[in-house]
């Protein structure tokens, strides 16, 4: 565990904490995470986390610009729905995502877990897009990944990591309720 890994770890656990209660300042918090996290994966060799990093800081940015039209960040944001076209889509985006990476990563790199690492970081791209949206279904996505990624990250020896995704799994858990509960208000008001 390095101190840039253990910053990068401190840093994804606010950044999920203030996502999960529809706070706009999450955004600060996860783009200099994923600054720091694109060097602690690279140097683990872990080439598509890696540059789902990339992605990840201009979904950040996109995200804080759209969260930013809903809220000056003293109230949360409002949450939807997809619909079920949205769902199929995002259940196609991630399986070829995954199939496309998986097959760069094992025949082009040297990369430690090119599947589990393919599959981590399309299925992370689809549930960040759903997430910068406000979809409640950017959550049970999260709980999947976060599965994953505590048992790849742990095989990397990337503990901190490990562990900061072990937490995740709890805050994913606890952050579907949170949007689903807003979910069901909103309905209700409306």
């Amino acid at each position: 565990m390095s101190p840039l890994e253990l910053t990068a770890a401190a840093l994804g656990m606010v950044n999920i904490v203030l996502i999960a209660r529809r706070s706009l300042w999450n955004y600060p918090f996860g783009v200099v995470m994923v600054c720091l996290y694109a060097f602690v994966f690279w140097q683990a060799r872990l080439y598509s986390a890696a540059g789902l990093q990339v992605f990840f800081l201009a979904s950040q940015l996109y995200g804080w610009w759209y969260w930013r039209r809903t809220t000056d960040g003293s109230t949360p944001v409002p949450v939807r729905e997809l619909s079920a076209r949205g769902r199929w889509l995002a259940v196609v985006a991630g399986s070829l995502g995954t199939l496309a990476l998986g097959l760069f990563m094992s025949r082009l790199t040297n990369a430690a877990a090119p599947w589990a690492d393919a599959a981590n970081a399309a299925w992370s791209m689809v549930a960040q897009l759903l997430t910068d949206r406000r979809q409640v279904e950017s959550w049970p996505l999260w709980i999947g990944i976060n599965i994953l990624s505590v048992g790849l990250y742990a095989s990397q020896g990337l503990l901190a990591t490990a562990a900061l995704y072990a937490i995740f799994l709890c805050i994913a858990c606890w952050g579907w309720s949170e949007w689903r509960r807003a979910l069901a208000g909103s309905k209700i008001l409306s």
